[in-house]
């Protein structure tokens, strides 16, 4: 059956499985309405994909009402039977509603609560991933938080993603929305009508930015500079010092700020990591420049109160309990003052150079230094752990090394 355009609004039958399937698409979207429920339909678009709606109005339900409509799903994962007792249950919540809000599928959890059943199946996840999800769901998300799943479109999608990459920058958009992405997916398993609004958007046409790295130059060039800038512009003692560290370490950031005097053994000279991004404990020998950082540490503790002498780099803001929170705010100022752009992971990149494109250590010697997670490699998974003993020499080299570059004029590099 194909309706004339005169007499689409007028199209009414009863929507059973046999009359659905009949009705035939034209070149523009039409509605079939149900004879038995009013409000009840079935929408057959272009395509031929036939959608199950129903339409109800806010408020007190009369004509000046705003006119809403609800996707029951689509025909094929749902029948019309079913479709009929879910538009039965929205129009009465409508009916209910003197406010007018959109009623949610029955059972359709909100975007808080699949958020956190995100979380929940989660458990092993590290806590700082945990807290970053969390700051990134609130930041971006918030807004949303109780919002029916059924009720986030594949433009709000693209609205949101829009949004964030104009405030906050390509990398948040896409990690927010991967993120949005990921809370969908076991809701779309409990419930087979609901689609996830992520998929939707890249199925569309929707496309998230191309990851940019950034880049710095050559070590020789970049750590006379940083040297002058953080020398000039970090006035806080022991976040310069942890600058240095994760200098002459490669670690990263949230592996440095949060080491603990308990974790370092400066007569064996070796120091330990329990939380890493990969998880796995990392044990790194103490080399000659690292010594002077801690000792230098160490002094400076003994004039701290007690709740601060746990941290090899504890805050000295006032009232502070634990140890320098952040580094951020030294970023810019530092590249200013030293005349090269600085973030603390190009420490890291750096440490990495040196050790593999200078002193052509070995990769698997590296990974292990800086704890990366280890290659998928067959051959190299047969290969016996680096122990801390092996990784002495080597990492007093890289760290010599860099010191020299750190120190030269800036032509006297070799």
């Amino acid at each position: 059956m194909k309706p004339s355009a005169k007499r689409v609004a007028l199209n009414k039958l009863t929507l059973t499985r046999g009359s659905v399937e009949a009705l035939e698409p034209s070149d523009k979207p039409w509605i079939a309405w149900d004879d038995q429920l009013t409000g009840f339909g079935v929408r057959v678009h272009p395509s031929g994909t036939k959608s199950f709606i129903v339409n109800y109005r806010t408020g007190d339900g009369g004509r000046k009402a705003p006119n809403k409509r609800v996707v029951l799903g689509h025909h094929g994962k749902i029948s019309p039977g079913r479709a009929r007792r879910l538009a039965r249950q929205v129009l009465d919540e409508a009916a209910a509603d003197p406010a007018g809000g959109r009623p949610a599928m029955p059972g359709m959890p909100v975007l808080e609560q699949a958020f956190e059943a995100y979380m929940a199946a989660n458990p092993n996840r590290a806590e700082r991933t945990n807290e970053i999800d969390r700051g990134r769901f609130k930041r971006c998300l918030g807004d949303w938080q109780t919002r029916p799943l059924d009720a986030i479109t594949r433009r709000d999608v693209e609205g949101r993603f829009n949004r964030i990459t104009g405030d906050s920058g390509w990398s948040m958009a896409n990690q927010t929305i991967s993120l949005l992405r990921s809370i969908y997916r076991r809701s779309c398993v409990d419930f087979e009508d609901l689609r996830n609004p992520v998929d939707l958007w890249l199925a569309g046409g929707g496309r998230y930015h191309r990851p940019r790295r950034r880049k710095i130059s050559t070590p020789a060039e970049v750590l006379p500079c940083w040297k002058k800038g953080i020398e000039s512009a970090v006035d806080m003692a022991s976040a310069r010092d942890a600058l240095w560290f994760g200098l002459y370490t490669g670690m990263r950031l949230n592996e440095v700020l949060p080491l603990r005097w308990e974790r370092v053994d400066m007569v064996g000279l070796v120091f330990r990591v329990e939380e890493t991004k990969t998880g796995e404990p990392l044990e790194l020998p103490i080399t000659r420049q690292l010594a002077a950082i801690l000792e230098r540490r160490r002094k400076a503790s003994e004039a701290l109160p007690g709740s601060l002498r746990e941290w090899v780099f504890p805050s000295s803001r006032p009232g502070a309990l634990g140890h320098v929170a952040t580094l951020m705010p030294f970023y810019a100022p530092i590249g200013k003052a030293g005349g090269a752009r600085f973030w603390f992971h190009a420490l890291r990149n750096c440490f990495i150079t040196v050790a593999e494109r200078e002193l052509m250590l070995p990769r698997s010697l590296t990974k292990r230094l800086v704890n990366h997670a280890r290659s998928s490699d067959i051959t190299e998974g047969y290969a016996a752990e680096w122990t801390v003993g092996q990784l002495r020499e080597p990492a007093q080299r890289i760290a010599d090394r860099i010191e020299a570059l750190t120190n030269a004029s800036g032509t006297d590099t070799a």
